[in-house]
């Protein structure tokens, strides 16, 4: 498992803070504010106890939400957040450019270096997954489309948070900061210095942070203003033929050519031709 999710029936249903008297709208968002990275599938009974409904009330809502799918229900009769809240998440017209131009470039990288490829963006002290690529060969991951990760906790997330206000970085750092494995960075400290390193570098590198065997390196892709508006990463196995020193040029070489299509200034060298000309031989060509 690595940069996705963890099974939220492995983790005690704490109830959300008392947030007082509620609107009808109030009483909706915490629905949805009942779900988070450590509660990605909850019972009914669940939801109620962390929203803080009552019973009926969260029945009701749930049914609503389930009908116009923001919600859906797994076969176990669970529910997770759908499709729909990601959806309107990437109705913001620069989401929708990296939406539309993105999965390309993705496809090719992942063509070349054989590897899982994840896009990212932040929500919050999250990450989340606007796409995510896999191999059967790659690391063992268990990511899917609008998962949610702590950002201290993954590559993509490290990139977003090191080019991130330090207001965020600084509330990011002082919230608890969830251990996976022996592996994972927790101290504040650390973590602050390891930010640096990413802004000075571009780039991330995490070992088994969160999956035993597994490694991902991640990079910043950048907009208009050369603005970091998303994260790019590659997952790969620790024993694996691609080390991260030759996986490394061939994820620049996609975050800048995607980083110019987004309209970024800042992305080294001269703009691309039609994406299906050169995205992927330039990511051939830095692995030979």
């Amino acid at each position: 498992m690595t940069e996705d999710t963890v099974p939220s029936v492995l983790l005690p249903v704490q109830p959300r803070p008392d947030r007082g008297q509620r609107t009808a709208a109030g009483r909706v968002l915490s629905v949805l504010d009942a779900f988070d990275a450590e509660h990605l599938e909850l019972t009914l009974s669940e939801i109620g106890r962390r929203s803080g409904l009552t019973l009926s009330t969260a029945h009701r809502l749930v049914g609503e939400l389930h009908d116009w799918g923001a919600l859906e229900r797994l076969p176990d009769g669970r529910y997770t957040v759908g499709l729909r809240v990601l959806e309107l998440g990437t109705l913001e017209p620069q989401m929708l450019q990296l939406r539309d131009v993105a999965p390309a470039y993705l496809a090719d990288l992942q063509s070349a270096v054989n590897a899982n490829v994840h896009l990212s963006i932040r929500a919050g002290h999250d990450v989340v997954y606007l796409e995510s690529l896999q191999r059967p060969s790659g690391a063992p991951v268990l990511s899917r489309l609008g998962g949610r990760w702590p950002l201290h906790a993954t590559a993509t997330g490290l990139v977003l948070l090191a080019f991130a206000p330090p207001e965020l970085v600084d509330e990011v750092l002082a919230s608890p900061l969830k251990r996976f494995t022996t592996r994972t960075i927790t101290d504040p400290e650390v973590l602050r210095r390891l930010l640096a390193e990413v802004r000075r570098t571009g780039r991330s590198e995490l070992h088994e942070a969160i999956t035993r065997g597994a490694f991902a390196v991640g990079v910043p892709v950048r907009g208009p203003l050369d603005r970091t508006i998303a994260a790019l990463s590659l997952t790969l196995k620790e024993d694996g033929p691609v080390t991260a020193h030759q996986a490394l040029p061939a994820l620049h070489a996609t975050a800048q050519a995607l980083s110019r299509a987004l309209g970024s200034t800042s992305a080294a060298g001269p703009p691309p031709g039609p994406r299906s000309d050169s995205s992927q031989a330039a990511v051939r060509t830095y692995l030979r």
